[in-house]
């Protein structure tokens, strides 16, 4: 028979109406009380009557997404695959909100952060960015004991609540570790491209990739081309780096703007191609890998990665337990081998 709150009661010495209020976090509870009242719970193997407790609440859970805005095209995926879930919640005492701000803009993503309280929103997820006002802005939120999961790009000084996307370091160094097969024998420079060096992801990836190609003979990495993301300007940057730098040989993009890269790629002569690995399976990079100008896409699912994050944030605020390994991003490698049909 399962416990009930009588029993939790009861095994810890305090009032229902005192559990109540440790059950749905409203104040006046001494930490003592709600030590004894959760370790009853835990001991008793008491597991919540979420969709009783959820009415008794009289309010549905409010979940904001901060994401960043512009032509990234894995940015918008994850913004698309946001929109469906606010179209159809897995139950309809969910509502979820989604706030775009500038990309690389950690001023305007501080701000957003800084509207957001207890009484409009019971949690976020936000692509962070590593900026001082937003550390700050972070650490107010968690202040006010909202849920907080970091998507895509963490904040590792943060004391966020979880962590959703893949391992960025692990990603480089699979990216070198494949532009490595690729090469084979040759030797020569390596161009770096990146959204930018602010953002945590970029960063840890382009620290995994060169903690390998450092341990490979005759291969070199150039400094970092911040392209913001921005086609034209990956695309600018990419002609002078590559005519300045005949000897390069391989290519790796950790951020966007593949486009740029793809079409600075289709000029130049097959002999001058570098070997490529890029991020994130699109229209414009499943072309290029089909074309043979990339050889290797680095992809991570954007609409796993959505589900985590609301089944993170709801199960913090009904203190619920997830299953093992059911959040854990994978890092997914496509070749024009095992390239997925555009439809799936």
């Amino acid at each position: 028979m399962r416990p009930t709150l009588k029993d939790v009661a009861r095994h810890s010495g305090v009032s229902i109406a005192t559990i109540d209020r440790v059950l749905n976090q409203r104040p006046g509870v001494r930490q003592e009380m709600v030590d004894r009242v959760e370790t009853a719970m835990a001991q008793l193997g008491y597991v919540r009557d979420i969709s009783a407790a959820d009415l008794s609440r009289r309010q549905a859970s409010r979940f904001v997404f901060v994401i960043p805005d512009g032509p990234n095209s894995f940015m918008q995926r994850l913004a698309a695959e946001i929109e469906t879930l606010r179209q159809f919640p897995s139950n309809n005492r969910m509502e979820i909100v989604l706030h775009k701000v500038p990309p690389f803009d950690g001023g305007a993503l501080a701000r957003v952060l800084n509207q957001l309280n207890p009484d409009t929103c019971s949690g976020v997820a936000v692509v962070a960015a590593e900026a001082i006002a937003v550390r700050d802005a972070l650490a107010r939120l968690k202040a006010l004991s909202l849920p907080v999961v970091t998507l895509v790009s963490d904040v590792p000084a943060f004391p966020r609540d979880a962590y959703v996307g893949i391992d960025n370091v692990a990603a480089g160094r699979t990216a070198a570790r494949l532009l490595g097969r690729f090469l084979g024998e040759r030797k020569g420079k390596i161009a770096l491209v990146a959204g930018s060096m602010l953002v945590r992801d970029h960063v840890e990836r382009r620290m995994g990739f060169e903690q390998v190609i450092a341990e490979t003979p005759g291969l070199d990495c150039l400094p970092v081309l911040e392209g913001r993301d921005d086609s034209r300007l990956v695309q600018r940057m990419l002609k002078e780096c590559l005519s300045s730098h005949p000897e390069i040989v391989g290519l790796y993009n950790m951020g966007a703007g593949n486009r740029g890269l793809i079409e600075t790629l289709s000029a130049l002569p097959p002999t001058r191609r570098p070997q490529v690995v890029v991020h994130e399976l699109s229209e414009h990079s499943r072309l290029a890998l089909n074309e043979g100008l990339v050889d290797a896409i680095i992809h991570q699912d954007a609409g796993h990665e959505v589900r985590s994050a609301l089944r993170i944030l709801k199960a913090r605020i009904d203190k619920t337990p997830l299953l093992q390994g059911q959040d854990q991003i994978r890092i997914e490698i496509y070749l024009n081998e095992n390239l997925p049909s555009a439809t799936s």
